[in-house]
């Protein structure tokens, strides 16, 4: 099975080469400096999520399509168990389960996420029309929406624009599991080949 480095390694050489882009103009696009893409290019450098939403951003994919390939399902039906698929970028304080990749047909991604205690990560806006769906599954969390960090426990959901600032933290003793639905507006196209 691929590493994560490695299929991310390879997707953004692809997403360079398909648009002609030079690393300089992949830095200005996303925000991330030309050496740091760099180094992911060549798998010497595991980037945090925070680092790999601003590639996808700049580039106009989806965030999973940075952490594994699409799913090959056979027919319509895609079993995924978190526990099997479940990854630590960067060694941070999130871990990361792309439960549903992105995939055009549905517009939309489907992850587990663990917020370990302590963690606390600002999103920068997504593009225009994006929207994230949060469900907290277990713990407590809170959420940064329209400036104001509100608390979630277990059971809570809340849908948000996410085209604006928006962040998670775990203030807790313990890990908090949510999943995250994003949802991209359709004529977005966040998978290229």
């Amino acid at each position: 099975m691929q590493t994560m480095n490695q299929h991310l390694a390879q997707r953004l050489k692809a997403l360079r080469s398909e648009l002609g882009w030079s690393l300089d103009a992949a830095a200005r696009a996303t925000g991330v400096s030309k050496a740091m893409l760099g180094q992911i290019e060549r798998g010497e450098s595991s980037p945090t999520v925070a680092t790999l939403w601003k590639i996808a951003t700049g580039f106009r994919v989806s965030f999973s399509s940075f952490i594994e390939p699409a799913p090959t399902a056979k027919g319509d039906v895609l079993y995924r168990t978190a526990d099997a698929i479940r990854q630590q970028p960067a060694g941070e304080g999130m871990q990361v389960a792309p439960l549903f990749p992105y995939e055009g047909r549905f517009g939309f991604e489907l992850f587990e996420l663990t917020l370990l205690p302590g963690y606390r990560r600002e999103s920068e806006p997504h593009e225009p029309g994006v929207t994230e769906h949060v469900i907290v599954i277990s713990g407590t969390m809170e959420v940064l929406v329209d400036g104001e960090w509100r608390r979630l426990e277990q059971g809570a959901a809340v849908r948000f624009a996410a085209d604006r600032p928006h962040g998670y933290r775990n203030l807790g003793d313990v890990p908090a599991i949510f999943h995250n639905l994003i949802h991209y507006p359709s004529p977005q196209s966040p998978e290229r080949p």
